[in-house]
């Protein structure tokens, strides 16, 4: 239905749709139903959502879209990645759940590059899912189509605040390794905590980022402009 309402206009492209309690009231659902719905519309390139604002309307749009995964984002504009999994098994981090406050030291570990065509790496991503609930065997069965954000949407857990910490730093020699890189170039490296509406731990993320390729645009508050 709102898949529908935002294709006829009655969203306005650069709108804000309804918050989640009022998606939920409306259509007597529940809030993980929400919660999948917005990552379907997010899958339909029809919303993007930002942590912290709501759901924007996008129709024609082709933002980098956390839900969409940045490898099918930025191919949507024309960039083809390539993107290869450095690690993807089930670890023990008691110093991250500390930092944290998580009560399980059980985390799904998913490290990631992703390359451009001529083999030069443009990130790397070392991702932590608390591995708990549906999510505790992950790296048994896998990810829904290779996309780790669409997973975490189908098991409910949806980003709804994040909190990054940003510096440049220079890439050390087994980094450096891993993106074809010379070790000691600047990167852009951005760890951030992403949570769920309930203020549980959804992931943690730190990232490694080409300067040159990425740059970060943030956003503060609820009542920020589409």
């Amino acid at each position: 239905m709102l898949a529908e309402e935002i294709r006829t206009g009655v969203h306005a492209d650069g709108s804000r749709l309804p918050g989640e309690h009022a998606l939920r009231e409306r259509f007597g659902v529940s809030r993980t139903t929400v919660r999948q719905a917005l990552s379907v519309l997010g899958e339909q390139g029809l919303i993007e959502t930002h942590a912290g604002i709501g759901s924007i309307v996008t129709f024609d749009g082709t933002p980098l879209d956390q839900q969409l995964g940045w490898t099918r984002a930025l191919a949507a504009q024309g960039t083809e990645l390539t993107t290869r999994t450095l690690r993807f098994e089930r670890i023990r981090d008691a110093a991250l759940a500390a930092e944290l406050g998580l009560d399980s030291d059980a985390f799904i570990a998913l490290d990631r590059v992703r390359r451009l065509s001529d083999g030069h790496g443009v990130s790397l991503e070392f991702s932590r899912v608390p591995a708990v609930g549906a999510l505790a065997d992950l790296a048994e069965r896998g990810l829904d189509g290779d996309s780790l954000s669409r997973t975490l949407a189908a098991a409910g857990r949806i980003p709804d605040s994040g909190d990054a910490h940003i510096a440049v730093a220079g890439l050390e020699a087994a980094d450096a390794a891993a993106l074809h890189r010379t070790p000691g170039e600047s990167f852009l490296r951005v760890a951030q905590v992403f949570r769920d509406a309930d203020g549980d731990v959804v992931e943690q993320v730190t990232s490694l980022l080409d300067p040159s390729r990425f740059q970060l645009h943030v956003r503060t508050g609820r009542g920020g402009h589409p």
